[in-house]
């Protein structure tokens, strides 16, 4: 640009950027009324003709603005001047809005007022864009409309009707294997070793409640050394032992090991040294005068016993009920199953009607879709003469975009090459400062700190030498707490093994307790009578039989 021009351009430039807030209210009043349909990358168009035709009227004169907005769009141009010239937006909203940014009698005076004194020479320029609007034809191309004709299409053939798939036949079913109904072996030498084990609990019991009363009388005679009365029970208690063992040799129990973790081990010699407690103090309120609960015990085994009789009785009533229901069940399934043989059969009778009806309609569509196809290869012989001068005309387009996209594709090879060559120079460039010698060796005094002003500064042979006390010291710590480590663990195996050698005795004191508690109660099976069954479940029963004779004819009608 020459200066004049150049000036022109800065000092409009200048002009919108200090009254940007002015013109903002305008141009976006402009979008939201009269430009909704207008491009928003166009804004700073119709920011420099508001910019122009409010604060550059007068220098510019109207012959001169005329002749820069019918430069531009005719019809842009006509919209925005008669968006912003109209007397009621400058009397109105324009200068209540502009008031808010300045003084309302000084926007009066140098903006309002101006605007409205050229408002009549602006509206005849306004009125020569209206009428170049209405004077120009467009001239709109008429493309050559394709008439749409009719396809060949081949006559399809009729379907086959398809082979109906054959019914597959059920597998036989393998027989019960005879396995099923016979005891296995190892079920009979299992009973074999329960009986042999029994045999041998029977010869160590007494035994082993005679050591047991002696173990109790022990604990208590550490204590009571000096009481009389007790110094002679534990007395008589230790006579009999002694008798008892003379007379039946003890046979130890063949025991199988069992492997046990430290944890088990303390859990159930904890057990064991808590049952230990409980009967030693069950001994003492004995030798006191307390009295025996043996009676109570009896009396409530006896009671529960009664509970569990009923329990089961009532259990059994639950279970021959829910064996009724599932008769009844049964029968009404039966008569759902007659009921649907009917519904089945009169469903086969409206299937076949349906199945006449839909052959009728198919027969008639097969003769319409005849005639559709013979009007469709009419229409299809019309076609291809249309589709060959479509083709002639793609063909031409095609070479044109072919040129086109060959001279890009120079121009780009250029501007590529062109590159590739200053960047080669820039990496010469920087090999060649890289390439210069630089001194990169540094005298180091590992005897000398930092020198940097802090407390804990040290140099680097003080720090080795203090890294080498810190690991005598923690190896010296480490040592230590291994001896330690190592004498703790001895103390808990020892504690485990005290243990297990107490957790034995009383496992095998408890077996033989455990085997002669099962011979009575065996003994007591034996002698009892078998109770009477309750009303209730006889009642049921005979119901039950009468619903399955019932089925079982039902079944045989069926």
């Amino acid at each position: 640009l020459n200066v004049t021009d150049e000036n022109f351009v800065m000092e409009t430039l200048a002009g919108c950027t200090e009254y940007k807030s002015l013109l903002d209210v305008v141009v976006n009043a402009f979008y939201v009324r009269d430009g909704k349909h207008c491009l928003f990358s166009e804004r700073n168009l119709y920011v420099v003709i508001c910019y122009l035709a409010t604060f550059q009227l007068k220098e510019l004169g109207l012959q001169h603005f005329s002749r820069i907005v019918k430069s531009l769009d005719t019809a842009k141009m006509h919209k925005f001047l008669r968006f912003f010239f109209n007397t009621l937006n400058l009397n109105t909203w324009i200068k209540d809005e502009w008031s808010h940014f300045y003084d309302s009698l000084y926007v009066k005076e140098n903006w309002i007022d101006p605007l409205l004194r050229w408002q009549p020479k602006v509206q005849q320029v306004i009125e020569q864009l209206t009428d170049k609007l209405n004077n120009c034809t467009t001239i709109v191309k008429t493309s050559m409309v394709t008439q749409p004709k009719e396809f060949n299409l081949t006559v399809p053939r009729p379907r086959a009707i398809p082979i109906p798939l054959p019914i597959p036949a059920l597998e036989k079913s393998h027989p019960v294997p005879p396995s099923t109904y016979t005891t296995p072996k190892e079920k009979k030498q299992l009973e074999e070793i329960k009986i042999k084990n029994r045999q041998k609990a029977e010869v160590s019991v007494l035994y082993s409640y005679s050591s047991l009363s002696f173990i109790q009388s022990l604990c208590f005679g550490i204590f009571d050394l000096f009481n009389p009365l007790k110094f002679f029970l534990y007395s008589v208690l230790w006579f009999s032992l002694l008798t008892i063992i003379y007379t039946f040799p003890f046979q130890q129990i063949d025991n199988i090991p069992i492997k046990l973790n430290a944890a088990a081990i303390l859990r159930e010699g904890a057990l064991y040294q808590r049952k230990m407690e409980q009967e030693l103090k069950r001994v003492e309120n004995l030798l006191r005068g307390a009295r025996d609960p043996s009676e109570f015990l009896e009396w409530q085994k006896q009671m529960r016993g009664k509970d569990m009789e009923e329990q089961l009785a009532e259990i059994e009533c639950k279970r021959l009920q829910g064996k009724l229901s599932h008769e009844e069940a049964v029968l009404a399934h039966q008569n759902v199953i007659q009921e649907n043989k009917k519904k089945a059969d009169l469903m086969r009778e409206e299937k076949t009607e349906l199945m006449h009806q839909y052959a009728e309609k198919r027969l008639q569509e097969q003769k319409e879709m005849r005639e559709l196809v013979e009007q469709v290869v009419e229409g299809h012989k019309n076609a291809k003469q249309a589709k060959l001068k479509l083709q002639k005309y793609k063909q031409q387009i095609v070479q044109e975009v072919c040129e086109e996209n060959r001279e890009l594709l120079r121009q780009a090879l250029e501007e590529e090459e062109e590159k590739l060559r200053k960047r080669y120079e820039l990496i010469q460039q920087i090999r060649a400062i890289e390439s210069l010698p630089s001194l990169k060796n540094k005298f180091v005094d590992l005897t000398e700190t930092g020198g940097h002003g802090l407390i804990c500064e040290m140099s680097i042979v003080e720090l080795r030498e203090r890294l080498a006390l810190l690991r005598e010291t923690q190896k010296a710590a480490e040592e230590e707490r291994r001896d330690q480590i190592i004498q703790e663990k001895q103390a808990k195996e020892q504690l485990l093994l005290d243990k297990l050698d107490q957790i034995s005795l009383f496992r095998a004191e408890l077996g033989r307790a455990a085997a002669l508690k099962q011979e009575e109660k065996k003994r007591k099976s034996q002698s009892g009578e078998r109770p009477v069954k309750d009303e209730r479940i006889l009642n049921l029963q005979q119901k039950i039989m009468e619903k399955t004779m019932e089925r079982k004819k039902q079944a045989e009608l069926l």
